[in-house]
């Protein structure tokens, strides 16, 4: 991709299709055409009708090259729907005091690489991350190249997908006359941008909450870790105040995109006539649908963090935790008592965010294809390459 020249996106998320177009203009990034598509052909994290998502991808791309006049030869991919998984491998090389080469790291990374691919089989290598480097069982920030010492071991974390899904996608593309340039898993772009606008943090989790489903992943020292989904969402609190209160969830959702929630002492206060739309008024206390999404809230966070045994080792890290909340009426209303919950009363540090503007998104993608990503070891393709990343091209070409 020419600096100068468009740059084609296409995001595949839980809800839809998205198409983005960036270019520079003045020497920055500008998103200079969006649309999204509902998703069809995908059911399950599984493409089900290939025929019919290449058909809708072959009409919104000639949409674009029409509109912008010009024809796209590559296409970088965003990924958020499809099943995936994230393994860590540790390969180890006894120095007994002498200088540590590059073959060595050489000969664990094939080692790691080789295990991964042969334990699976069905599966494809997305991302391959620098997780930790210990040389004499001290944490060492960058490849130790050069320096002795005793024992050395190298960790690396795998972000996988299936390798019919790839196949699939590859193909889909392929027949758009596309050469895909590079494909990310959305949760690794969003982890970055977080790194982007908190230069003083490396390691965290971020949660997010959507409406139907939640996410947790986990950041090490700049490298992917650990990602788990859920499928439960912020829709459980609106049921469970419908649910104790007899109220049509229709009436509870706007009671909470519009009524305030933002004091502390409620008192007595009842929830207006206004609210209730047709369905007959009934007299009902803030502050008894506050107690109620407390309730569940607490549960949520209980599973996706707290007493989530996945991520257990990696809360005694202390890492700050970043929580964003898809759907405005419930981080509106329940701010306080989100960070309260997830924070577990102040032992945890939360902090709230909004969620990733595509562009954002677009531009870390780009950026890395550039120029790679600091702890990432998979290829980038790009004459301008630091040489940390021109040394992982050696092994992984």
């Amino acid at each position: 991709m020419e600096k100068d020249s468009p740059n084609l996106f296409i995001e595949i998320n839980k809800i839809n299709f998205t198409f983005l177009v960036s270019n520079y203009q003045n020497g920055n990034l500008k998103l200079v055409y969006e649309n999204n598509i509902p998703l069809i052909g995908i059911k399950d994290e599984k493409i089900v009708d290939l025929e019919l998502i290449c058909k809708n991808f072959k009409e919104n791309i000639y949409h674009i090259e029409q509109k912008l006049n010009y024809t796209f030869k590559e296409v970088i991919l965003i990924l958020d729907n499809f099943d995936y998984s994230l393994s860590s491998f540790t390969g180890y090389k006894k120095l007994n005091g002498a200088q540590l080469q590059k073959e060595n790291i050489t000969y664990i990374l094939n080692s790691l690489k080789s295990k991964i691919i042969e334990f699976e089989k069905d599966k494809k290598i997305l991302h391959i991350f620098n997780s930790k480097f210990l040389l004499d069982k001290k944490n060492i920030e960058n490849l130790p190249i050069g320096l002795f010492g005793d024992f050395y071991s190298h960790e690396l974390s795998f972000f996988l997908i299936n390798n019919n899904d790839y196949k699939n996608l590859n193909n889909i593309l392929n027949r758009c006359n596309l050469r895909v340039k590079r494909v990310f898993s959305k949760s690794f772009i969003e982890g970055v941008d977080i790194i982007n606008d908190n230069l003083n943090i490396e390691s965290f989790f971020k949660i997010q909450i959507n409406e139907y489903d939640s996410q947790i992943l986990f950041f090490q020292n700049s490298a992917l870790k650990f990602v788990q989904n859920f499928n439960f969402g912020s829709d459980l609190i609106s049921k469970d105040i419908s649910k104790v209160l007899a109220i049509k969830n229709e009436v509870v959702k706007n009671i909470l995109l519009n009524c305030d929630f933002s004091g502390n002492n409620f008192d007595d206060q009842i929830i207006e006539k206004k609210y209730f739309q047709d369905q007959n008024f009934r007299k009902i206390k803030k502050q008894l649908i506050l107690d109620i999404a407390r309730a569940r809230i607490d549960e949520i966070a209980e599973l996706i963090l707290i007493k989530n045994i996945n991520v257990h080792s990696f809360l005694k890290t202390g890492s700050p935790i970043f929580l964003s909340i898809k759907e405005n009426s419930n981080l509106r209303c329940f701010q306080n008592i989100y960070q309260l919950v997830f924070s577990k009363k102040n032992n945890f540090e939360v902090k709230l965010i909004k969620q990733s503007k595509v562009e954002n998104l677009s531009e870390n993608a780009l950026k890395i294809v550039q120029y790679g990503w600091k702890k990432e070891a998979l290829p980038i393709i790009n004459e301008k390459k630091s040489i940390i990343v021109r040394f992982f091209n050696q092994f992984f070409d």
